[in-house]
């Protein structure tokens, strides 16, 4: 079984991407749906995040309020990596355990979504990359809309991950999400085939 990393920029149409390929049948993890767990409420890493940055960066009912520390850590690399060395061991174990689940059970390959694959150096333990792309005004514009920010939040949660053109040319395959669902969806597809073949 191959171990597929999935990548691409914040805002990139990684979900979308996924969910497609889980929709043909491949296996899939979330790298960000973990990281949430990793700092769940009663977590030692919810522990750990009020203790590195306050009680400041919770809700009224004691839950992490992501807009508040994301406020944080995009604006200061410090801080962001101090978040980071907090959640991403958990990350990494959940997902190698998850691909040792599977060893006996998918014949070609299985795919884990993992945003900053090149910034934690991880996309040497995986056989194939894939990386989403768009033009970067898309990205702005996505990062706008989805998380409530102004556009100078958004540049600054761009600017905080490698540049999507670093990530495509380190890439063995990228599906670009500027056009249509469905044009996303056909270039999964040959993805997908060439996998499942090679």
């Amino acid at each position: 079984m191959k171990r597929v990393a999935l990548t691409g920029g914040i805002a990139t149409g990684k979900t979308h991407v996924r969910a497609e390929f889980e929709r043909l049948g491949v296996p899939t993890i979330d790298a960000d749906k973990l990281a949430r767990d990793a700092v769940a409420d009663g977590s030692s890493g919810l522990k750990a995040v009020i203790s590195r940055f306050g009680h400041g960066v919770l809700d009224e009912t004691g839950a992490l309020d992501r807009r508040k520390l994301g406020s944080i850590v995009f604006q200061d690399a410090v801080a962001r990596r101090d978040l980071e060395d907090i959640i991403h061991p958990a990350v990494r174990r959940a997902i190698d355990d998850w691909f040792a689940s599977l060893e006996d059970k998918t014949p070609h390959f299985a795919i884990a979504d993992i945003p900053l694959l090149f910034e934690t150096g991880r996309h040497r333990e995986f056989d194939i990359v894939i990386v989403t792309e768009c033009a970067p005004s898309t990205q702005i514009t996505r990062v706008m809309a989805r998380d409530d920010v102004s556009e100078a939040e958004a540049r600054a949660r761009v600017a905080a991950q490698l540049p999507i053109e670093e990530k495509v040319r380190r890439a063995d395959h990228v599906i670009n999400t500027d056009g249509s669902f469905d044009e996303t969806n056909r270039q999964v597809r040959r993805v997908h085939d060439v996998l499942v073949g090679g």
